[in-house]
């Protein structure tokens, strides 16, 4: 289990590297859910996601031989992203392995940085080319099966506790589950009396089926959302999940897409629909746990483009 000292160790580590991201009160989204909410904005972060702190606290732990070998990590968009940019900033050469489903705006950004992107048919395709690379000597960067990458991640929780002590629950979008598994061991570490809440798209439930039957397993995956589309979690994040989580909950890609709309509307932030999520999850939150609650929600990204939510916006028929 990731301890509070390896989180504030990353927290050192990675200092000067990524940005200290606002957490701020949202009238907007306040007024919107009948609850004070409080978001952290880890879209202001580099890259436009809270993925540059666990992609910086794994390149900063390499040795010199890793380094040297190059690295390699598997992307639905976000991490790929991250560890371009970051291993371009560190002098360090990436690949980049994406399914075609992955935006294409992530694959450009990706190559922009230094990046050699592959693309493959699917994201267990994605997986499978890492390893064979892997075994072919470049340094994996896992993007949640990384002791260095959920305390990297983690670190997005410890500041949440030190600029937001009256929050009393806090929702948490879950890919593979690195992000939630850190934030979970930051905020009960400090914060014990906090409820974490994680929150999947249908479709890119892997942290749900493992909870259901008491470990990681393979899952098919149809959600819109490639950067919550994990084909499985790991035995790492769903440890803490399992342990340190209220729950975690599910909602329809429609449903993401639409909170995404409410976000810019209601709180002037344009997100991706892994962030869009977070608002369906915090209505059924306010609906169980009642009017005291004071929402904390981890804006997790914002790599969106306006095509991306247009189309989106017509498929489901939002206006």
């Amino acid at each position: 289990m990731i301890g509070i000292s390896d989180i504030e160790a990353a927290a050192g580590r990675i200092a000067g590297h990524v940005v200290r991201t606002p957490t701020v009160p949202s009238p907007g989204l306040s007024a919107l859910l009948g609850v004070p909410v409080t978001a952290k904005l880890e879209l202001l972060q580099r890259t436009g996601s809270f993925k540059a702190r666990g992609a910086t606290a794994k390149l900063l732990s390499l040795g010199e031989e890793e380094r040297a070998a190059g690295v390699v990590a598997v992307s639905g968009g976000n991490h790929g992203i991250a560890l371009a940019v970051m291993a371009a900033a560190l002098d360090v050469k990436a690949t980049v392995v994406m399914p075609r489903s992955a935006p294409a705006r992530a694959a450009e950004i990706a190559r922009t940085a230094g990046a050699s992107v592959r693309l493959t048919d699917t994201m267990d395709g994605a997986f499978s080319l890492a390893e064979r690379l892997r075994q072919e000597g470049l340094t994996p960067v896992h993007p949640f099966d990384d002791p260095f990458v959920v305390a990297g991640q983690g670190t997005v929780g410890l500041e949440f506790a030190d600029d937001a002590d009256d929050v009393t629950d806090v929702v948490v979008s879950v890919g593979g589950g690195g992000l939630i598994a850190g934030v979970a061991a930051a905020l009960r570490a400090r914060r014990p009396r906090v409820r974490v809440w994680g929150v999947e798209t249908e479709g890119a439930q892997a942290m749900t089926e493992a909870l259901a039957v008491g470990g990681p397993v393979p899952v098919a995956l149809s959600s819109i959302v490639s950067t919550l589309s994990a084909p499985s979690v790991s035995q790492l994040t769903y440890d803490h999940v399992s342990a340190l989580v209220t729950e975690v909950l599910s909602v329809s890609d429609r449903e993401a897409v639409r909170g995404c709309l409410e976000l810019a509307e209601h709180a002037k932030l344009w997100t991706e629909p892994a962030a869009g999520a977070l608002l369906p999850a915090a209505r059924q939150i306010v609906e169980r746990m009642g009017p005291d609650v004071r929402l904390g929600l981890v804006v997790c990204g914002g790599n969106a483009t306006i095509a991306d939510m247009a189309a989106w916006t017509e498929r489901y028929g939002l206006r």
